[in-house]
């Protein structure tokens, strides 16, 4: 058995959260400060199994949900500092996150990358259309039914109810979905934030299968997801994913479709 050196680690928690956050790191005033630094940036941020673009993408979503303004104002400036997403890429997962989990909490993702950019001097990323041009009623709701099952490895519901027509169809997978300013494996992780908050059994295995299936991710990945997702939603939520994972990814393996 070997042993870790707790000064090592601390070395590598001030390292790492000043280069996440583009920020000198604090010294620690309480111990939850502490664990901050020796825990989540020395050790989850540490761990190869997850790319840092899709980390800062599953802690932004999570700490807007949260409403953790100073966490979330850090995860942006560290994301656009280091390169890991442009200021047009934030804008799509605002959107993005607002569907999923709430246009307030998508709102307050779209404030904190307005606050951030304007400390950097950005400048202002393009606003592209939500949609250009005019469309056939019927063939927006085809393109809806065509991206569902894209995104979603299985057929989607009728546009039997406003929310399936207007909102699942015609918006979320006929639009969003398909706007290419953000690439589908980030929005794979949005969205499992989202249902994973919502603790909603169909959604949260649904979506776990579908990431797995459509090859955006890997059973690896995913329960490298369940631990970044924990920072922010708690051990609680995050062991109902973990279950949901370990069943979804059994199926997925074995060449199964999901079953609700």
């Amino acid at each position: 058995m070997s042993l870790l050196d707790p000064a090592e680690r601390r070395r590598t928690g001030i390292r790492n959260q000043a280069e996440l956050l583009a920020a000198a790191a604090p010294e620690p005033h309480t111990l939850l400060d502490a664990s901050w630094r020796d825990f989540i940036f020395a050790e989850v941020w540490s761990r190869p199994q997850l790319d840092r673009r899709s980390r800062y993408l599953i802690s932004m979503s999570g700490s807007a949900r949260s409403q953790d303004t100073q966490a979330l104002d850090g995860y942006v400036r560290g994301a656009l500092s280091g390169g890991e997403l442009s200021l047009a890429e934030l804008r799509e997962a605002a959107l993005h996150v607002a569907v999923y989990s709430g246009w307030s909490v998508g709102g307050c993702l779209d404030a904190a990358i307005t606050r951030v950019a304007a400390a950097m001097g950005l400048p202002p990323a393009p606003i592209p259309p939500i949609r250009a041009e005019p469309w056939d009623p019927q063939a927006r709701i085809a393109d809806g039914a065509a991206g569902f099952k894209n995104v979603m490895v299985f057929g989607g519901p009728p546009p039997a109810t406003a929310y399936f027509e207007a909102g699942i169809l015609n918006f979320v997978f006929g639009e969003m979905w398909m706007r290419t300013g953000l690439d589908q494996r980030s929005r794979r992780w949005l969205t499992l934030v989202g249902v994973s908050d919502s603790a909603a059994s169909i959604p949260i295995r649904s979506h776990v299968h579908a990431a797995m299936a459509s090859g955006n991710t890997n059973r690896a990945e995913m329960n490298e997801f369940v631990l970044q997702y924990a920072i922010h939603a708690g051990w609680p939520k995050a062991s109902v994913v973990q279950g949901a994972v370990l069943e979804q990814a059994a199926r997925v393996e074995k060449g199964l479709p999901f079953e609700a």
